[in-house]
């Protein structure tokens, strides 16, 4: 073949290859809305992060100090943000989100707004900056690093007035302009109550709807770093999960509409648990839940860490049920984490690989009674977080055949949705071959962004995924078997 001719082959081939996505790309779903913004998506795929709860409360044994502790309680012997960050690195995690300052006010930091500080501690001489040390261990390792402020100040003479809303303010200027980039702010619904206030030792009250300014504040935030997400009681980027358990809904729709909501609001704590088929705004739900019974480390709970067994069933309840796993893991007062919470960690990573290893469905032979021009159910399976299966328009239901090749046996079905066009699916059976018949072996509501489904063990070589109902036509971007 001379060289014209193979030239007009390629560009017939290219012609033909860029014409064909051409026309996948219009046979393509419309998204159903709500949908992720990019950096919510972003942070859909870290999975799991890390809290890291270290203040004066670790050397007074109180979860909320009162605000009135001296300076210099705080006096770690020997912090190292570096053995945080390696050992969560190390199970997995995503990102470190430091409690720059919890409700008593004192800041790991030397703000300038404030004497309630590191910067009046023993802790190198009043030299010391804990921010400044997680962010940089944090980027050494590989991890995002996010800051939780409370708004919420039992120390603060001005707290209930104007003038604390500014301070507050200038503390998020210092904390988004002198640490790198923050991939996540934290906030909670904690406002008001007794406190030491300067000296007042009252009872004060705040109106958590208006008083914190919110949407002002966060506006001032975005304007230093726009790709910020925001976690609170009810987002705006991200919402609280509704416990501090661990479990995210059985049925979890990252939509939920937000305007009567706001950090600190009572009695949403279900709608936050499980979001609403019919939600205005796309908020999925973070999952805080702490490696022991407190959120700071105390001497008497060594004894009491979580097992990585029951790390292991958090995971399935949170990033297994489409969220995302925050778990707190509290320096000790040394400044690292003890012995007895890296041992949990590192056999809760020892399990995840046990258990959710090796995909037996990798490259698996898929079958569907139903898909459209381009979105075949192999997509299902080949490795590609960007390729998805989906059903015409009108088709709504679906059955999806995975044939494993051979009898395997099989304790756990992941599926995900292909969420940049929306979560659709409302319910969905998983069956076994086993005998010579189909049989039922989970029945489930919700999909989103990944549902991992534990069943008791079968030995089958079919496994068959009904869609039973789904606000629009049915689009999954992943399968995988354990």
């Amino acid at each position: 073949m001379n060289n014209l001719l193979k030239i007009k082959l390629f560009l017939f081939v290219l012609s033909f290859s860029v014409n064909s996505i051409a026309q996948v790309k219009k046979n393509a779903p419309s998204p159903v809305y709500p949908i992720p913004t990019a950096k919510q998506l972003a942070w859909h795929e870290m999975e799991m992060n890390a809290f890291i709860h270290f203040t004066t409360n670790t050397f007074t044994d109180k979860e909320w100090g009162y605000g009135d502790e001296s300076n210099s309680v705080f006096n770690p012997t020997n912090v190292d943000a570096n053995q945080w960050a390696s050992n969560l690195k190390n199970a997995g995690f995503k990102m470190m989100i430091l409690t720059t300052k919890h409700h008593d006010g004192f800041c790991l930091w030397p703000s300038k707004f404030t004497e309630h500080s590191i910067k009046n501690s023993p802790y190198k001489n009043g030299k010391g900056d804990i921010v400044k040390e997680t962010s940089e261990a944090a980027k050494k390792a590989g991890l995002k690093f996010g800051v939780y402020l409370s708004p919420w100040d039992r120390n603060r003479a001005d707290y209930g007035k104007p003038s604390y809303v500014d301070y507050y303010r200038n503390q998020l200027k210092e904390l988004f302009t002198q640490y790198g980039k923050v991939t996540e702010m934290w906030f909670d619904g904690a406002n008001g109550g007794d406190g030491f206030y300067g000296g007042a030792n009252e009872k004060r009250k705040i109106d958590g709807k208006t008083f914190y300014q919110w949407s002002e504040t966060l506006k001032l935030i975005r304007s230093i770093q726009p790709n910020v997400v925001f976690f609170s009681d009810a987002g705006p980027d991200i919402r609280w999960v509704g416990n501090e358990q661990g479990k995210a809904g059985r049925t979890n729709w990252n939509n939920i509409t937000t305007d009567t909501l706001y950090a600190g609001k009572g009695g949403i704590e279900e709608l936050l648990n499980t979001g609403s088929a019919e939600g205005k705004n796309w908020v999925p739900a973070e999952v805080d839940v702490s490696i022991r019974p407190g959120w700071f480390y105390h001497a008497k709970e060594d004894s009491l860490v979580k097992t990585p067994e029951k790390l292991f069933d958090i995971y399935l309840t949170s990033v297994g049920r489409g969220s995302n796993l925050l778990l707190n893991v509290p320096p000790d007062r040394t400044g690292q984490f003890h012995a007895n919470d890296v041992k949990a960690l590192q056999g809760f990573s020892a399990l995840m690989k046990k258990e959710l290893g090796k995909n037996l469905a990798v490259n698996a032979s898929v079958k569907a009674d139903s898909y459209r021009a381009g979105f075949a159910p192999s997509l299902l399976t080949d490795g590609k977080k960007d390729t998805y299966w989906a059903t015409n328009d009108d088709v709504k239901t679906a059955s999806l055949e995975i044939n494993l090749g051979s009898q395997k046996t099989v304790k756990y079905i992941l599926l995900q949705e292909y969420i940049q066009l929306g979560q659709r699916i409302k319910a969905f059976s998983v069956d076994v071959w086993k005998d010579g018949k189909w049989q039922t072996v989970a029945n489930e509501t919700t999909i989103g962004y990944k549902r991992i489904v534990k069943i008791s063990p079968e030995k089958t070589d079919r496994i068959r995924v009904n869609i039973l109902d789904s606000r629009a036509c049915p689009v999954l971007s992943n399968l995988e078997v354990f």
